[in-house]
């Protein structure tokens, strides 16, 4: 009876490992699609908020919160945040900046 709870945990550490992975690619291409937007360099993505809840649709996820700084003109770097439930974008927000 250990061994089976033993696989069980094991088995959830590598899905929650491997799910949060997939939210932070998913991230990373949503970063992409919106400086490509905003006709903006890309420079880094990185996660600051994760936490489990109820997502929206009522079904147990991850809501995370990403930022990603970007610059317009290759000096000055500007903050964006990006808010998702599980892989899916929810909003995003963008400082105003120089173009």
């Amino acid at each position: 009876m250990a061994s089976l709870w033993t696989f069980i945990l094991i088995g959830s550490v590598i899905y929650l490992f491997w799910l949060n992975r997939k939210i932070a690619e998913a991230a990373n291409v949503h970063a992409k699609r919106q400086s490509d937007q905003l006709q903006v360099q890309l420079m880094s993505v990185a996660c600051t908020k994760r936490r489990f809840g109820f997502l929206k649709n009522g079904k147990p996820g991850i809501k995370s919160e990403f930022i990603f700084e970007f610059s317009s003109d290759g000096e000055n770097a500007y903050q964006g945040v990006l808010i998702m439930e599980n892989e899916f974008l929810k909003s995003v927000v963008v400082p105003p900046h120089k173009i």
